[in-house]
């Protein structure tokens, strides 16, 4: 008789002892809310420490009660990496796909996150992790709404990549461990939302499907149905049939995930390297708007 192998993980960041700040986990595994902060001032270093250790712990950590300028927004980033810049603004581009996303003519740094009665789609309405058809791809994004929708709705789910891998049997673990993947900006710019390709194309490249995280030592899964279009060590099918089965091992199994229910003035600060998200449009014809920052701190490695 077969044996059900064990897919048990432990619970994570239950050693933190913050002094300098609160932390309230979300679920055991995902996600966490920050008091005792004024993102507005500058944060002390024992601050900032902790922040770093819920943020490696959580994956998903949020902020309540924020009143923050764009200077304040990009200050707080800055601690984590260089500010990305997302491919819309590198093509100079306002995308047509009714106002889900576009970049701040003003601030390149920036990118507008907003649906209205006017939209006809929403930008990350689909399980994804930011822009990881960049060759470096963000390790992070701080998103900043300000309104929320009158009705309520506009949650956004998160599922931990890390979670994901750790509940994979050994052998698949290793089948993986071995392969690439690519990431393709024309997946979701052009073939989701419509936007032609501009000039010289979207961004493409190849990334580990699965990677070590460096600042918690963790293995994470990196591929992602937004951009992922294919493992590059197998042939179309058995990649489709990989990919698939891989999507929805993270999309499926709720005890890797939670549900942030924004407020307004709130920012949260995911971790792209750890995590896949997906924005709930459930709130038309009302409105959300938001800004979000990304952050760059290397490139995904094996």
């Amino acid at each position: 008789m077969a044996t059900r192998l064990s897919r048990k993980v432990e619970s994570t960041g239950l050693k933190l002892a913050p002094r300098a700040i609160t932390v309230e986990p979300l679920t055991p595994v995902i996600g966490a809310e920050i008091g005792g902060v004024d993102l507005s001032k500058p944060l002390s270093e024992e601050q900032i420490a902790e922040i770093r250790a819920a943020q490696a712990a959580y994956h998903v950590i949020y902020f309540r009660d924020q009143h923050l300028s764009n200077e304040d927004h990009k200050r707080f980033a800055r601690l984590f990496g260089t500010l990305h810049v997302h491919p819309y603004h590198v093509k100079n581009i306002v995308p047509e796909h009714a106002q889900g996303g576009g970049h701040n003519a003003q601030d390149p740094e920036i990118l507008v996150v907003k649906s209205d009665q006017k939209s006809k789609f929403v930008a990350g309405e689909e399980w994804h992790t930011d822009v990881s058809c960049d060759v470096e791809p963000p390790m992070g994004s701080m998103l900043y709404i300000t309104q929320t929708p009158e009705i309520g709705g506009g949650d956004t789910m998160f599922a931990s990549t890390v979670r994901a891998y750790e509940a994979l049997s050994d052998t698949m673990k290793d089948f993986i461990g071995k392969l690439t993947a690519t990431h393709d900006g024309a997946k979701p710019y052009t073939g989701g939302y419509g936007q032609a390709a501009p000039p010289g194309g979207w961004p493409k490249t190849t990334h580990p499907v699965v990677i070590t995280v460096p600042w918690n030592g963790k293995k994470s899964l990196y591929v992602n149905r937004g951009f992922t279009t294919r493992i590059n060590e197998l042939d179309r099918k058995e990649s489709d049939a990989v990919l698939e089965f891989l999507w929805r091992h993270i999309e499926t199994h709720v005890e890797f995930q939670c549900r942030v229910r924004w407020t307004p003035n709130m920012l949260v600060f995911w971790d792209n390297w750890c995590t896949q998200h997906h924005a709930v449009w459930d709130y038309y014809p009302y409105s959300r708007y938001g800004q979000r920052v990304s952050i760059v701190n290397g490139r995904p490695a094996a």
